[in-house]
């Protein structure tokens, strides 16, 4: 019963349109104020703090200050796994509109907390599993030997981020492509590289990603992966 009474009051708090929005904003991993979220939210700033507060309360944001502002983020990875999960099982006309979004936006390449996500997401995650990088294991996947080397080619620290304090590999069911991609800290270092060699590059604030020239070179070399802009 405690279980099923927790389940109901996280349902309740996400469940609540303007809270669904803030949590979905804050679905790329960064912080924002409570100001910004309530403009996303399309609240007012007072109505906005209560919201932030029920969500501080049951532990699903963190807030760190800084100077006078207040910063919140989603506290967890799994938080952010939670809201894609309900993405992913939405009324089939939201995610009809979602699948009528431009290939440059969201449904293409966007990140889902600190992980890639979209088309961009599912197909890196299914090329490394073809390529025995990865080896899907239960709600997890299990990196090979091959896989470590292949990663460390690429510019990845894999045993630097085996310490961190997370799931290493995490299989998360896509919203929009309805197959898992690479989540944990496994699939926030290889969205990290991602950016830095410049395959693909943010939106403004936004969770969308753009895929650059050196990016479809890069797929394409790396991952047998040949898409046209």
């Amino acid at each position: 019963m405690d279980a099923e009474v927790s389940i109901a009051v996280v349902a309740a708090l996400v469940g609540d349109p303007a809270r669904a929005r803030m949590l979905t904003a804050l679905m790329d991993g960064r912080a924002r104020t409570a100001k910004e979220l309530a403009y996303g939210a399309g609240v007012t700033p007072q109505t906005a703090s209560s919201h932030l507060a029920k969500l501080l309360r049951a532990s699903l944001l963190a807030m760190e200050r800084q100077g006078r502002h207040r910063y919140f983020r989603l506290a967890t990875p799994s938080v952010g796994h939670a809201v894609e999960a309900l993405m992913a099982v939405s009324p089939t006309r939201a995610r009809a509109r979602a699948s009528e979004a431009p290939l440059d936006g969201l449904r293409l390449a966007r990140t889902c907390y600190d992980h890639l996500a979209g088309r961009l997401g599912v197909s890196v995650t299914e090329a490394m599993v073809r390529r025995r990088v990865l080896k899907p294991s239960g709600r997890d996947f299990l990196l090979t030997p091959a896989g470590t080397r292949f990663l460390g080619r690429l510019g990845v620290d894999v045993e630097k981020i085996r310490g961190e304090r997370r799931a290493f590999a995490r299989q998360c069911l896509d919203w929009s492509e309805r197959r898992p991609h690479l989540a944990g800290s496994l699939g926030a270092a290889v969205a990290r590289q991602c950016l830095d060699l410049r395959w693909v590059r943010r939106v403004g604030e936004e969770r969308t990603l753009v895929l650059t020239l050196q990016g479809l070179r890069g797929l394409r070399t790396w991952f047998g992966i040949n898409w046209k802009r």
